[in-house]
């Protein structure tokens, strides 16, 4: 009986709350940055700033309505999505679990088929489905949030000329902004993400 109330004592102190997965998040989340020697900007700097960050000074925004940290190394080409606009968009990314530091990327091969996501814009809204590619074999269609965020800032457009460059960006994605096992886990995720406008 006692090994019984001591196993049963054993487990229920191995079982995480919801509020200790968060703020173990929390906790990596700060370490990621402080590790990376990221410097954190308010949404009020890089509006004055003109909706851009700095690389050279390693800054990201914390943007507290979503919890996404982000940072803009190139606006892109093009023009951002229009209000009532509807299109394919291709997406090259690197993913790294902060936590589990494990990965994937279709960013260094053009072996791996870049990611297809179809996006319509509605005022403000954004709805998005992946079509194809890394993303939609592991998590399915639906489309982390913190993807989206980038999209109030960035062009989506297509390379034409030979000084064209693709919009990309960096983000700390909390689970609550992520795909499916970021939500489920708890885990934040680190991204690179080049987007594309598709044909």
């Amino acid at each position: 009986m006692a090994l019984a109330l001591v196993t049963l004592f054993t487990s229920c102190n191995d079982y995480e709350t919801y509020g200790e997965k968060k703020e173990k998040e929390r906790d990596a989340i700060k370490a990621f940055i402080n590790d990376s020697a990221y410097n954190v900007i308010s949404e009020a700097q890089f509006h004055s700033q003109g909706d851009v960050t700095d690389v050279n000074a390693n800054q990201f925004v914390y943007l507290e309505k979503s919890g996404v940290y982000m940072q803009i190394v190139r606006k892109g080409c093009g023009s951002p999505i229009k209000d009532g606009e509807n299109l394919n968009m291709l997406c090259r990314f690197t993913e790294i679990n902060i936590e589990a530091n494990t990965g994937m990327s279709n960013a260094y091969n053009n072996v791996f088929d870049v990611d297809k996501i179809y996006i319509n814009r509605t005022g403000s809204t954004y709805t998005a489905s992946f079509i194809s590619g890394m993303m939609y074999n592991k998590y399915g269609a639906s489309v982390p949030a913190g993807w989206i965020v980038p999209l109030n800032y960035i062009n989506i457009g297509r390379p034409i000329n030979d000084d064209d460059e693709l919009a990309y960006v960096r983000l700390i994605v909390p689970h609550s902004q992520g795909h499916s096992i970021a939500s489920q886990y708890v885990y934040p995720y680190y991204y690179e993400i080049t987007y594309q406008r598709g044909r």
